[in-house]
């Protein structure tokens, strides 16, 4: 997309900002930004029996990745089906799931990821128009093309498979497992308010968020693989941003493109009461951020960054940041001694079965930087953009070694963070510096590789001990151990 034409359509969404999707490689940092599909509410279009409510799907806007990631010129997904279950327990084979494209089934759609939105942050249309009986609804499961499928003469732009990446002009195929057969899938616990809930002659629009940055993996042997996370939620087609300005508090200057800021929401499923990242992004080259479209919220925002000297800002928290919020100027700290530049934390993540005696097994693992900013709130701190590393949450996948501890699989990581302690604020008024000192814990959540981020290992979610983050020095973080797993 263009400069020009994405502003014309951000200028249009109340100063609306762009952000930017990256997209996760092998043992580096992410930046937790989305791709999402609406179900949206159709007005005029047909009058709906009793019971029924109408719906239709849309696709909405990422943007561009960044480096060490990127640029991607392109990510082309193909979509064959989506459909719901009013049961959270509902198998894959069961006859209770409820198709909302039939027609993709005979005219599967090929999206770029990357591609232009319109003024609405959607990239397509999918399916048809269609009539969903009223209920609630517990799963969601999004089902690709199969990449040996041939596609319509002309039509595909992966040329020889139907799901791909484009780096600097090279295609390359994205390896598939179960997301042609039984989908990826959305639990209870990663829907808004556990369900989508609609009443007969609503008309309501359910966003599917692809957290593309954390699904897409290069592996040893330079295939890209695709490892699905997702969340959904519902939105409304007007107000559904959430945008501002990332500014240096003692300068003013807009801090461009070295902030990343997380919009996160409060966990309900491994580890309640921490703050995970729903999105996030990086600020453009006028410091401005913006995400969109958007469940309702509240949400907690969340940024760190570093000058253009590499003065490393402390993270700032602003709670309760409703859906449809201008949050103007956001200003970032730097503090005298702890920000002159980043701390280092380096650790060890293993996994290993349950037999007797245990042995190594491969699991993807997704690794969170937690702190304590007050009594009753711990968020996830993004890490700070580096040439290795652009954001939230590490991707990561153990393997077996000969550096592994006995019986067990494992991978390596080193991390930058900022030192400094974090600030702290209510959406609409101004964030003060937290009076806990500063301590990060290392958090993990391990999934079955190729399964649709489906859990894996117990307990699923390990955390550390507290680790103290020391500026310009390496901090070892205790060995993150993954038992019992598949």
């Amino acid at each position: 997309m263009s400069n020009d034409l994405k502003n014309d359509w951000l200028h249009r969404l109340v100063g609306g900002r762009h952000f930017s999707l990256p997209i996760a490689f092998l043992f580096l940092l992410i930046a937790a930004v989305s791709v999402g599909v609406i179900v949206e509410g159709c007005s005029n279009s047909v009058s709906p029996a009793s019971g029924m409510a109408t719906v239709s799907l849309k696709v909405s806007d990422p943007a561009t990745c960044l480096a060490p990631n990127g640029p991607f010129s392109h990510v082309y997904v193909t979509i064959s089906d989506v459909q719901v279950n009013a049961s959270s327990t509902a198998g894959d084979n069961d006859s209770s799931w409820v198709d909302l494209t039939p027609s993709l089934a005979k005219a599967p759609q090929q999206i770029d990821l990357l591609g232009l939105a319109n003024n609405n942050c959607f990239l397509a249309s999918l399916g048809d128009t269609l009539q969903l009986q009223a209920g609630s609804y517990q799963q969601i499961r999004v089902i690709l093309t199969d990449s040996t499928t041939a596609l319509p003469s002309g039509t595909n732009k992966c040329t020889t498979t139907a799901n791909c990446v484009v780096v600097s002009a090279n295609t390359y195929p994205l390896q598939l497992s179960s997301e042609t057969k039984t989908g990826i899938k959305i639990p209870s616990g990663q829907i808004a308010n556990g369900s989508f809930t609609i009443a007969a002659g609503q008309t309501k629009d359910l966003d599917i968020d692809f957290n593309t940055c954390v699904s897409i993996v290069l592996e040893g042997n330079g295939q890209y693989r695709l490892k699905p996370v997702l969340h959904a939620g519902e939105v409304s087609l007007t107000s559904t941003s959430i945008n501002g300005t990332v500014i240096d508090s003692a300068t003013g200057n807009h801090i461009t493109g070295t902030a990343i800021v997380a919009l996160e929401q409060k966990d309900t499923t491994t580890t309640a009461g921490i703050d995970r990242v729903f999105m996030s992004t990086v600020t453009d080259a006028s410091g401005n951020f913006v995400f969109c479209p958007l469940p309702a919220g509240p949400y907690d925002v969340v940024i760190v960054g570093k000058s253009s000297t590499g003065v490393v800002y402390s993270p700032t928290v602003v709670t309760g940041v409703a859906t449809g919020s201008a949050m103007g100027n956001v200003q970032l700290h730097a503090l005298p001694v702890v920000s002159v530049a980043a701390a280092t934390l380096q650790g060890v993540v293993t996994t290993q079965t349950g037999a007797t005696p245990p042995v190594g097994t491969v699991a993807d693992v997704q690794l969170s930087t937690l702190e304590a900013v007050s009594s009753t709130l711990t968020v996830t701190v993004p890490l700070l953009p580096t040439a290795t590393q652009s954001s939230a949450v590490l991707a990561l996948a153990t393997a077996s070694g000969s550096s592994c501890p006995s019986g067990t699989d494992c991978v390596s990581y080193s991390i930058q963070v900022s030192a400094g302690p974090a600030f702290v604020g209510t959406s609409g008024t101004a964030v003060a510096q937290s009076a806990l000192p500063v301590a990060y814990l290392m958090d993990g959540i391990a999934s079955l590789p190729s399964s649709g981020g489906a859990v894996d290992c117990s307990p699923s979610d390990v955390m550390s001990t507290a680790v103290t983050p020391v500026v310009s020095v390496t901090t070892a973080a205790p060995t993150l151990k993954f038992l019992a797993c598949q």
